[in-house]
C-alpha cells in the first residue's frame, strides 16, 4: 500500500523541520521544496507544482517571518509576500482538487487588548498589534480564503492551526534574528563560556509568556493528519499555562549549568503583559503537549551546541 502524498510548504524552516523528524513523518511520503525548488510568490510555478504532485494534503507552513524590528522596518514585506504565499497555496489547492489544507497560523492574529486566555472566537474583534500588524492581517487573510471557498466549495476543507509562541531544533540563534527563549540560550551559553557572573534581563521580568517545544507542534500536526476531518475548522495549539520572562532565564540557566546573577534594566521596554492562548478546543479534541519546559530548552540547547 503506498503512502500518502503530503506537501509541507517551509519544510526547511523550524516547524517544518520539526515534522519532517517527528517518528510520524515516516507514516507518509512528503514534498518538501526549497524555496529555490518552488518559489510560492509566483502563483502560476505553485498551481504547476501542486497541479503535477497531485497531494493527498498540504500543510502550510511557509511565510516570511521576522521579530518586531523586522516587522516594522519592513511591513509591505511582510504583508504582501505573506498575503500572496497564502493566496498562491491555497487557491492552487482549490484548482488542482486537493481538498484537504491544515493552515498554521500565528497568535498575534489576535487583537492586541483581548482578554487572555486568547479564545479562537476573538479574531477579528479588535485592533491588531501595531508592531507586526502586516504580518497578522496576511494570516487572517489565509484563514478567511480557506473559509470563504469552504462556503463555496463544502469538500473543500481548509483547516487553521493557531500555535503559540515556539522555539525548537532547528531555531535561529544570531541575536539579530531570534525569539525569546533562543536568545536566552545564546546570551547565557556565552556567559558561561565567558565566565560572566551576571546577565541582564530587560525589564523587571515578570512579562509572562507561552513557549511551546516545537517537536510538540509538529505532533499536533501530524494527528491534525490522522484525524482532518475530526478536529475544529480552527484551534489554537499550546500549553495553557505560561512562564515570567524571569522563570525562562532561570530554566536556561539551569539546563546550561550556569549559576550567575540576573541584573535587571528597568529602563528597556517588556512589551505585553500577557499572551496566553486558550485551550479548550485542543482539550476537547483529546491533544497535549507531552515537553517540559526543561526538556524541550535541554533538546534544544543540544542542537544549539552542534550548530554554533
Amino acid at each position: 500500500m503506498s503512502k500518502l502524498l503530503i506537501l509541507i510548504t517551509g519544510g526547511r524552516g523550524m516547524v517544518g523541520r520539526n515534522i519532517l523528524e517527528h517518528p510520524k513523518a515516516k507514516l507518509y511520503s512528503f514534498l518538501a521544496p526549497t524555496s529555490a525548488e518552488l518559489d510560492l510568490r509566483d502563483f502560476s510555478k505553485v498551481q504547476e507544482y501542486i497541479s503535477t504532485h497531485s497531494p493527498s494534503y498540504i500543510i502550510h507552513a511557509a511565510g516570511r517571518v521576522g521579530g518586531i524590528q523586522a516587522n516594522m522596518a519592513h511591513p509591505v514585506d511582510f504583508l504582501v509576500e505573506n498575503v500572496d504565499i497564502g493566496r498562491n497555496v491555497i487557491l492552487a489547492a482549490r484548482n488542482a482538487g486537493v481538498k484537504k489544507l491544515l493552515n498554521l497560523s500565528s497568535s498575534c492574529m489576535y487583537p492586541r487588548n483581548a482578554p487572555n486566555p486568547l479564545s479562537e472566537d476573538l479574531i477579528l474583534k479588535g485592533e491588531l498589534e501595531p508592531t507586526n500588524e502586516g504580518y497578522a492581517l496576511a494570516k487572517i487573510f489565509a484563514m478567511r480564503l480557506g473559509q470563504y471557498i469552504h462556503q463555496e466549495d463544502p469538500s473543500f476543507r481548509c483547516k487553521t492551526f493557531i500555535p503559540c509562541n515556539l522555539y525548537g531544533r532547528f531555531d535561529k540563534f544570531d541575536p539579530k534574528h531570534s525569539h525569546l527563549i533562543p536568545a536566552i540560550i545564546h546570551k547565557v551559553h556565552q556567559a558561561k563560556v565567558d565566565k560572566q557572573q551576571a546577565v541582564e534581563i530587560w525589564g523587571d521580568g515578570n512579562a509572562r509568556r507561552e513557549f511551546m517545544y516545537a517537536g510538540d507542534l509538529a505532533d499536533a500536526v501530524l494527528r491534525g493528519i490522522e484525524s482532518f476531518d475530526e478536529m475544529p475548522d480552527l484551534m489554537n495549539i499550546g500549553l495553557g499555562s505560561d512562564f515570567s520572562i524571569n522563570e525562562y532565564y532561570r530554566a536556561v540557566a539551569k539546563v546550561i549549568g550556569w549559576d550567575g546573577e540576573f541584573i535587571h534594566d528597568l529602563s528597556k521596554p517588556v512589551g505585553m503583559k500577557q499572551k496566553l492562548v486558550s485551550i479548550d478546543r485542543q482539550k476537547n479534541w483529546g491533544w497535549t503537549a507531552s515537553s517540559t519546559l526543561e526538556e524541550g530548552i535541554a533538546k534544544t540547547y543540544d542542537f544549539y551546541l552542534k550548530s554554533v
